[in-house]
């Protein structure tokens, strides 16, 4: 009687056990199909990736990208607003089924979530007034550089930067303005919110000291969903070779995407 309780108890764990690996398995794509809606994460306040209009309506690249992907995929955009530093975490909680919010592909976030194939670009720099000589890192010693937490530009400027006074911000909207009142007189972030900046401060003389690095991104999503990134990753693939997505870039950054990132293969 005790073996036989023993096992009972045995099944009943296996049961349980497998379960659990069918929820943590679960088939989000059916899931967003079945839904007739997409979650998808962008980090607002971004200028030319993705930003409110004149008339408050969310615009740029990435809301571009997101909307045609939901048109392909048959379903309903929801546009889940989140802040740099809440893109993945705001993915992990499963609070949105995808982050399309200029996103940079780097082995540590592939750690927790999954990446697309790159479907886009963005460039690095510093920058500061005209009449503030810096030419490289070891220039920014001493000096304050203002940036937007949980970045590519965080994570690079502290590695290279280490005599510098790094002061974090929320977003890049809250970046912007800090260089804009002079608050900050030096900055690491895109040559996207360069031209924002000298667009809102030209007594400033705001301009370019150097380059920093390029990164393609990617769409992220949850790990262990092998038919949602195919779907993705084939939706990518489609919209590079057909133009569409370097349509969407050239139109809002004045540029074609790097034909590392058009000439896909497969």
């Amino acid at each position: 009687m005790k073996l036989k309780h023993l096992f009972l108890r045995g099944c009943t764990a296996a049961l349980l056990l497998a379960g659990v690996a069918h929820v943590a398995a679960a088939d989000e794509l059916a899931d967003i199909k079945k839904a007739g809606k997409i979650r998808v994460a962008i980090a607002m306040g971004t200028p030319l990736y993705s930003y409110v209009d004149d008339n408050l309506k969310p615009t740029g690249s990435d809301v571009d990208t997101a909307t045609l992907l939901a048109h392909d995929l048959g379903v309903k955009l929801e546009i889940v607003q989140v802040t740099n530093a809440a893109r993945v975490p705001t993915l992990q909680a499963r609070r949105a089924d995808l982050v399309v919010a200029d996103l940079s592909i780097t082995p540590e976030r592939a750690k927790v979530v999954d990446f697309s194939i790159p479907y886009a670009v963005i460039s690095l720099i510093v920058g500061a007034p005209k009449d503030i000589k810096i030419s490289g890192y070891p220039d920014l010693n001493g000096k304050t550089i203002g940036l937007t937490r949980a970045t590519v530009n965080d994570s690079i400027t502290t590695e290279m930067a280490k005599g510098a006074d790094i002061k974090r911000y929320e977003d890049d909207a809250t970046l912007i303005t800090s260089m804009v009142t002079g608050q900050i007189d030096i900055f690491s972030s895109t040559p996207s919110n360069l031209s924002e900046i000298q667009k809102r401060a030209p007594q400033r003389n705001v301009e370019m000291k150097f380059a920093q690095k390029d990164f393609d991104l990617g769409i992220a999503l949850q790990q262990g969903q092998p038919a949602l990134k195919d779907w993705v990753n084939n939706w990518v693939r489609e919209n590079l070779k057909n133009g569409k997505l370097n349509a969407i870039y050239k139109k809002y950054h004045g540029r074609d995407l790097p034909a590392r990132i058009t000439q896909v293969q497969g």
